[in-house]
């Protein structure tokens, strides 16, 4: 499928949910060098959230990009999301604030963001896609789509719903394209049914289909090239309805690995796919948490749980038999919270766009390192 916007230049675009970070505000020094990089290689696609970093990402992309760049020179996409409006009242000053906190005039592409069964309720009952149309015909939005986390059947209501919808954001990836939950293929195909282009989300599983355990990683050595990480990202974008692909790329070394591959982007060959095929049976095998560290969960956690970093320990534990994920647990915890703090309120599971179920897997990290 051609691309829909002949502003966007290449296939793969700079999320912004992980941004290289000193201590709790984002690097502007090394993000700005790598906004510049990034350009200068020929991609101009950059993805945000009000979510993402409580806000600093859209105010980091304010200062070290649209401040230093002509207008033309980039894609910028943002999102609505939930946790901010509770009423079609409150769309439009929230959606203004994100034009000002970003420093522009209007968004190239705006999102429904994270889109499943309950958002979808929300978003009609506030007349939020309504709302969207409108902002585009007033040149404040170019593209309206959205971003989506649940079944098939879903989906598809949604675009029936809304035949406006110009793309869809999915989480498309190896381990995940024949999930259950995920559905990746499934979800896939309702955007090709309904001729939606079609953006990826968590290529490389926040960062899970890069630290692969020995086993899986032999797979990939034996092919004598690529980053684990070009074998996820190349898998992804060799789809056909698939015009964009995301990489949340935290330092230089990200951005530099990414750009070697995908400026002259070449499909997954042959030897390559049944690699990836081989490492995704094994890691199916391991019994991992398929948890993407976006920190959702932590930011309605009463308890500050950090869950994410606690999943990781637990996947380090089974991946690689132990070694060393005790001594990081009681890193993690110390003079914090532990897995065993969770007053199964259920808050996060509310808030997991892979909808884990995490109060019983903080019940396995118990288990396993407060013995």
């Amino acid at each position: 499928m051609k691309v829909f916007d002949s502003k966007i230049k290449r296939n793969f675009g700079f999320g912004c949910m992980r941004l290289p970070m000193l201590e709790n505000e984002v690097n502007y020094d090394e993000f700005s060098k790598m906004i510049d990089a990034f350009l200068a290689a020929g991609f101009n696609y950059f993805d945000t959230a009000h979510g993402y970093l409580g806000g600093k990402s859209e105010t980091a992309l304010r200062d070290c990009l649209v401040k230093r760049y002509d207008r033309e020179r980039y894609v910028l996409v943002n999102k609505l999301t939930a946790p901010y409006f509770n009423s079609e009242s409150e769309i439009r000053p929230f959606f203004e604030n994100q034009l000002n906190w970003c420093g522009v005039d209007y968004f190239d592409i705006y999102l429904m963001h994270a889109q499943d069964r309950n958002n979808f309720k929300k978003f009609k009952q506030c007349r939020a896609y309504e709302t969207a149309f409108e902002l585009k015909k007033e040149g404040k939005i170019k593209h309206v789509g959205l971003s989506f986390h649940d079944t098939a059947d879903i989906l598809d209501e949604i675009l029936t719903t809304y035949p406006e919808i110009e793309i869809v954001q999915l989480q498309f990836n190896y381990i995940d394209y024949e999930d259950a939950s995920v559905q990746g293929r499934l979800n896939y195909e309702v955007c090709v049914k309904h001729n939606k282009p079609v953006i990826v989300m968590e290529p490389v599983r926040g960062g899970s289909l890069v630290n692969l355990p020995p086993t899986a990683q032999m797979i990939f050595d034996r092919l004598g090239g690529g980053s684990n990480a070009s074998y996820a990202i190349r898998y992804a974008a060799s789809f056909d309805n698939i015009v964009m692909t995301l990489s949340g790329m935290g330092n230089m070394a990200m951005m530099l690995d990414n750009i070697s591959y995908m400026k002259d982007f070449k499909p997954l060959n042959e030897a390559e796919k049944t690699a990836v095929s081989e490492v995704c049976k094994i890691l199916k095998a391991q019994n991992l948490i398929g948890c993407t560290d976006c920190k959702y969960c932590v930011s309605r956690c009463p308890k500050s749980i950090p869950i994410p970093t606690l999943f990781a320990c637990l996947n380090s534990h089974r991946a690689y038999g132990g070694w060393g994920s005790e001594m990081y647990y009681e890193i993690y915890t110390s003079g914090g919270a532990k897995a065993s703090d969770c007053i199964e309120c259920g808050a996060c599971e509310v808030q997991c766009p892979q909808h884990l179920e995490i109060r019983k897997l903080l019940k396995d990290v118990t288990k396993e390192f407060e013995k």
